[in-house]
């Protein structure tokens, strides 16, 4: 006569089978995550980018003058046009310029990683 009830060995096929399952999961949240700080890092560097070029033609101004970084962002929301970006993956953005770039060069470029191995900059930003 056999009693009702799961063995050793099938509880412990069913325990591995739930953490692999869980474990995908937490590969499939962590690739998400990844892809979501990408995004937002790449709209903050548009967002600047746009805010530089309004205001380089609503003041006239041509490729190369000078552009200080607290005309575009600032800590302070009153005295640029946005906040200051802060890269949500932990990138830092290059301080490096300060004058109005050409087109299709950054004013604001993230350091995160290189894009080959998925980091923050824009593919195609050769218009901005």
């Amino acid at each position: 006569m056999r009693k009702s009830g799961m063995t050793l060995l099938e509880l412990t096929v069913v325990i591995l089978v739930l953490l692999a399952l869980v474990s995908i999961l937490f590969v499939g949240a962590r690739g998400w995550k990844k892809g979501s700080d990408r995004a937002c890092c790449i709209l903050n560097i548009r967002n600047v980018q746009q805010a530089v070029r309004g205001h380089q033609y609503m003041y006239n101004l041509a490729i190369g003058a000078d552009l200080p970084r607290t005309t575009i962002y600032s800590t302070n929301a009153d005295s640029g046009y946005l906040k200051t970006p802060v890269c949500p993956g932990g990138g830092t953005y290059d301080e490096a310029l300060t004058r109005v770039p050409a087109t299709g060069t950054l004013y604001l470029p993230c350091s995160y990683a290189p894009v080959a191995l998925g980091g923050h900059q824009p593919a195609a930003y050769g218009e901005w």
